[in-house]
């Protein structure tokens, strides 16, 4: 037995990948992130499972349920939202059962922000506009390396898409407009894929005032970048994927006579 860390979706219960869907049908102990993971989700679980919420929960007081649960012969499924891949935490978790002997493996999920995207029914990354787009957040009680401060990574004009950081949004924008200009469109997005989701949209120079008077200031990502444009597929080159006159592996080119 061992413990599997699954990344559960954004929130919409059907977004969680069929495997981790599966495991937690499975699981005999389930611990999920409370204040995130929608509760939704546990529907999924059996009946007679065990079901901890770790919102209130300390790092050892995690790991005790997840040793013991392994040690006894349990499936052991860690709920976490989105992605392990992003802000999850689980690394700390991880090293632990290292050190503990505990076998794990790690269930990748839809991240909020690809959840985000599909809301707003964009793509992050258009011929010759981007070909870039940056995770981040700004420093809040967890710092920043000096060279990821946003002031930094605007230089680059890319597609940014900034978590955990809605409650400091206007500090967002006085740091992205040292690189984006003031009319690069920007939106926020509440909830990505929940039932309550919201969507705000606007330009850099208005986005925090309109972010404010909607009361936004927890659980919602900063999309900034010209791949929010409405016109910008107007401009945009298309992809050579599909291009009749691009050759690859698996097509040939159709030359016009």
């Amino acid at each position: 037995m061992k413990v599997y860390f699954i990344g559960a979706g954004p929130g919409e219960p059907e977004l969680i990948t069929v495997k981790g869907k599966r495991l937690l049908e499975e699981a005999d102990i389930i611990i999920y992130a409370g204040s995130l993971v929608n509760p939704e989700i546990l529907k999924y679980a059996k009946k007679d499972a065990a079901v901890f919420d770790s919102a209130s929960m300390s790092l050892d007081e995690i790991l005790k349920i997840m040793v013991d649960g392994v040690k006894d012969g349990k499936i052991v499924a860690r709920l976490h939202t989105g992605d392990t891949s992003l802000y999850s935490a689980i690394a700390e978790q991880m090293a632990e059962l290292k050190k503990a002997g505990i076998g794990f493996e790690i269930i990748p999920g839809v991240s909020s922000a690809s959840a985000a995207a599909a809301s707003l029914n964009i793509e992050y990354t258009l011929p010759e506009i981007t070909q870039t787009v940056i995770y981040t957040r700004i420093a809040g009680r967890t710092d920043v390396p000096a060279a990821e401060k946003l002031s930094s990574l605007a230089a680059h004009n890319s597609t940014m898409v900034i978590f955990l950081s809605v409650q400091k949004i206007k500090e967002v924008v006085d740091e992205l407009l040292k690189g984006y200009s003031p009319d690069t469109p920007a939106a926020v997005v509440y909830k990505a894929s929940w039932k309550d989701e919201r969507i705000v949209k606007g330009l850099l120079k208005d986005i925090a005032d309109k972010v404010k008077d909607e009361k936004i200031n927890k659980t919602a990502l900063i999309i900034v970048g010209r791949v929010l444009d409405k016109d910008i597929l107007k401009i945009a080159k298309k992809s050579k994927l599909y291009d009749k006159g691009f050759e690859h592996g698996y097509r040939k080119a159709v030359v016009e006579k």
